[in-house]
């Protein structure tokens, strides 16, 4: 029996989900891709995925992948496999992999964003569309938070912004880049590093805010990691404003992403 490894690249809005991980009594993005991928198979599937998002989170570049005892052309996994899937969910590539491959364990590198809009004054609420894929934001400053954000480059210690709960066995993690990127009324967010911590991303984002918005200065972003504190920190920010956008793995040249929706019209941002 032929064994066929296959990665599929997934985009979803989270705001649909409860998160990527199956839940016993609410939906999820891998229990819609696995029921659209055994009826496509006809044989039970089970993906495993670059990063278990969280709820309201969001995905342009999530990677999963499965094993299966069938074959299959492309074309069938993904637009058969999308023909099954519920809205807010779509397969956007296929790539066959070694058998050794894993989405997470496999990955050197990790992508994301995290999207704030801005409000016109503090009276002013951004547009009701947005609500739940990009955080309302008075007037930012994205020019200190990206000066500010150059503090995070690095292999260092995050403890600062570590989520609560985060059973990593440590906390270093290695920042290869960030950009604090504007795109029209828009303010992105743009980090890669070898691996991010629990709720690291959106801790990051909380901080810079306070940048941006001016109530803390440049230098106060290097100041915190120093501390290893993360009860020094603002609250974590929503997670809506979220996406995973790509994956890195050596060896393997997957098709690059999209912009999330709402930036893909208005240009400004470097393309994954």
């Amino acid at each position: 029996m032929t064994i066929e490894s296959i990665a599929l690249g997934v985009e979803y809005d989270g705001s649909a989900f409860s998160g990527f991980q199956w839940q016993p009594h609410a939906p999820s993005v891998q229990q819609a891709l696995e029921l659209a991928l055994t009826r496509v198979a006809d044989a039970p599937v089970r993906v495993a995925p670059a990063g278990r998002t969280d709820a309201g989170v969001h995905a342009t570049g999530q990677v999963v992948a499965f094993s299966v005892p069938v074959f299959r052309p492309a074309s069938a996994w993904v637009a058969g496999t999308n023909a099954h899937l519920p809205e807010g969910v779509r397969v956007t590539w296929t790539q066959t992999v070694d058998a050794n491959f894993h989405p997470r364990f496999s990955a050197v590198a990790r992508r994301y964003m995290y999207v704030f809009i801005e409000r016109g004054s503090r009276h002013e609420r951004a547009s009701p569309l947005l609500g739940r894929r990009a955080i309302d934001a008075p007037k930012l400053d994205d020019l200190a938070m990206h000066k500010a954000a150059q503090a995070l480059v690095g292999e260092q210690d995050f403890s600062a912004v570590r989520g609560a709960g985060c059973q990593s066995l440590s906390a270093w993690r290695n920042v290869h880049r960030v950009v604090v990127h504007r795109a029209g009324p828009f303010v992105v967010i743009d980090i890669v590093a070898n691996a991010f911590l629990l709720h690291m991303v959106r801790n990051i984002a909380g901080v810079l805010r306070q940048v941006g918005e001016g109530r803390r200065p440049e230098g106060w972003v290097r100041d915190l990691l120093a501390s290893r504190d993360r009860t020094q920190g603002p609250a974590t920010a929503p997670p809506q404003g979220l996406y995973l956008v790509q994956v890195t793995y050596p060896g393997y040249t997957f098709p690059l992403a999209d912009p999330p929706p709402m930036l893909r019209a208005l240009g400004g941002l470097e393309r994954f």
